[in-house]
């Protein structure tokens, strides 16, 4: 680990002046990816600036027709929320199967979704829900957000504060893990919402998160899951590692889809 100046903001503004007057600054959420990368000498931050005594970043509100979650907000807090699990039980559900409960109550939405780790759970459950990304300069439909591996629309010093989601018609999300990082080999978050039904891929795409229109076109308004088990997918510009091979994650990415369906009906 190299040195760094350790800053700890008290407020979003504070936080944003920090970052802004750093020559290198990297935000601090969680920790769950930055720090290990620190670790390993993989990144030299000039500066790091610590976002947890910020108190209105974290929180859930129930906004009607969304559910607000604040950036700082831990997976474990999203997972037992009463509110979450009353208005998206799909989210709840997602919050609770992310890594080990060390990692869940440390990790939080906004720096997973910052990170935009490609096998993630946060970005599946955000392009699936229609989710908003609300940072401290502009609101960011979730289709837009995501860019590529580990990549995303945020600008330099752009602060993540909270993440907006729609209350779902029917959702359910499905994964196959890896045994012992609990990432998702292959995840899909299936959602229907005023009438449009989405389909988010995790885990597979060498391109990080992605719809799946075929998928999509499949499940239809019925959200029929034997179609969405039927349709082939192709392995092109899929993941192949030691863990699963492009083949075996476009054969996984309909079967999860279609218990996913399952699930959401």
């Amino acid at each position: 680990m190299y040195n760094f100046n350790y800053q700890k903001a008290t407020s979003r503004d504070d936080a944003i002046s920090a970052r802004s007057s750093a020559d290198d600054g990297s935000y601090l959420a969680g920790g769950m990816t930055l720090i290990p990368t620190l670790k390993q000498r993989l990144a030299k931050p000039s500066d790091v600036i610590d976002l947890a005594a910020i108190d209105d970043l974290a929180g859930i509100t129930d906004d009607g027709g969304a559910i607000t979650i604040g950036a700082m907000t831990t997976h474990a807090a999203v997972a037992n929320s009463d509110v979450v699990a009353s208005k998206i039980p799909a989210l709840a559900a997602l919050a609770g199967h992310i890594g080990d409960p060390q990692v869940r109550n440390r990790g939080t939405i906004g720096g997973s979704i910052a990170n935009n780790d490609p096998a993630a759970d946060y970005p599946a459950g955000c392009v699936g829900l229609n989710a908003t990304i609300i940072t401290n300069k502009r609101e960011i439909s979730a289709d837009d957000f995501f860019t590529d591996l580990f990549e995303t629309v945020l600008e330099d010093g752009e602060l993540i504060t909270a993440v907006s989601f729609p209350v779902a018609d029917k959702a359910a999300y499905a994964k196959f893990p890896n045994p012992a990082s609990r990432y998702a080999i292959v995840g899909v978050m299936v959602a229907q919402t005023g009438g449009e039904t989405r389909a988010a891929v995790t885990g597979a795409s060498q391109s990080g998160v992605y719809r799946a229109a075929d998928i999509e076109a499949a499940l239809g308004d019925g959200l029929d899951a034997a179609a969405a088990k039927a349709v082939k997918v192709s392995a092109d510009g899929l993941n192949s590692d030691i863990h699963a091979s492009a083949e075996y994650r476009a054969h996984l990415i309909s079967i999860m889809a279609s218990r996913a369906a399952t699930a959401a009906g």
